[in-house]
């Protein structure tokens, strides 16, 4: 074979990897549908932290969240939008996940072109990537924007300012993260909405409905707190954030609505006579002096 026909195969064999691996991205599956350390989100973090929600605390980075990257410096109290308003942010998440993952014709209707929307433009960007059409050259205008932009002195931005929580909210943490484990077990929606911010209660909504049209539910008894211990705490304007480790065991499994208990292929992930341990870092928001309320998780 000619070095044209190898680079030709190595070009389609490169596509069909990313094809593929984007396929299995798009597809739901029965790990998703899981609660315990995660809730429904296999392993990834989401919410907002308000200004902080892009920095790097040590958890993983939020992987859904309505929050946008602050492009100020010095710029006093700033932020997003839903920097600003996070008990706003939840009616635009539960307006796309009732699209994008409520049951139905209409919901499956979206998600489907959605999907196929999401490889069109990959297969173009492909084809664009291998017949050389998306080279860079700067042609002596000088670096590209975005280079400037990654070097502007990033420790200059607004994060709020520190504040001093104390042991009484602290351990209205640890009393938030029980009823929160205790109403996700139940899938008690009407329970949650008191206990956080509309964007999270938008979340596990999503994760509730993609349970039920999979015929699955999770689980979750016997929570005890093993530790939690406060890592930052600040305030924003008239909000105030606090973000703490939780470590806890929990009987946390998953089994089929349709199945008995003792039919084969009933459960479907956990055990529920096995205790699991979890680690996690929850971030909670409040206005002055009000009640606090979960606005993130991280996966650590």
């Amino acid at each position: 074979m000619t070095r044209q026909t190898l680079q030709r195969c190595g070009r389609w064999r490169l596509i069909a990897a990313l094809l593929f691996s984007l396929t299995l991205a798009l597809t739901p599956s029965l790990a998703d549908a899981r609660a315990g350390s995660s809730f429904g989100g296999g392993g990834s973090s989401f919410g907002s932290r308000g200004l902080r929600s892009f920095d790097n605390n040590g958890a993983s980075p939020l992987s859904r969240t309505m929050e946008t990257p602050s492009t100020g410096y010095n710029s006093g109290y700033g932020g997003s939008f839903f920097s600003r308003h996070p008990f706003l942010t939840g009616i635009f998440g539960g307006f796309l996940g009732s699209m994008l993952f409520g049951g139905g014709f209409f919901g499956h209707m979206l998600g489907g072109l959605f999907s196929l929307l999401i490889i069109g433009l990959l297969i173009g960007f492909l084809f664009r990537l291998m017949s050389g059409g998306l080279g860079v050259t700067t042609g002596g205008m000088g670096m590209p924007r975005s280079v400037g932009a990654a070097a502007a002195p990033m420790a200059q931005r607004y994060r709020g300012r520190d504040i001093y929580v104390s042991d009484a909210d602290l351990n209205a943490f640890q009393s938030l993260h029980a009823a929160i484990q205790e109403a996700w077990g139940r899938g008690d929606l009407a329970q949650m909405r008191q206990l956080m911010t509309p964007e999270m209660l938008s979340y596990f909504s999503q994760e509730l409905t993609r349970n039920a049209s999979q015929g699955v539910e999770n689980r979750v008894a016997n929570v005890t707190l093993v530790k939690a211990e406060l890592t930052e705490s600040w305030e924003e304007s008239d909000l105030e954030y606090a973000t703490a480790y939780m470590r806890w065991t929990a009987l946390d499994y998953t089994v089929r609505l349709d199945a008995a208990p003792s039919a084969p292929g009933a459960l479907v992930a956990g055990d529920p006579r096995i205790p699991t341990e979890s680690e996690e870092v929850w971030t909670f928001v409040r206005r002055r002096g009000g009640q606090w309320l979960l606005s993130a998780i991280q996966q650590v």
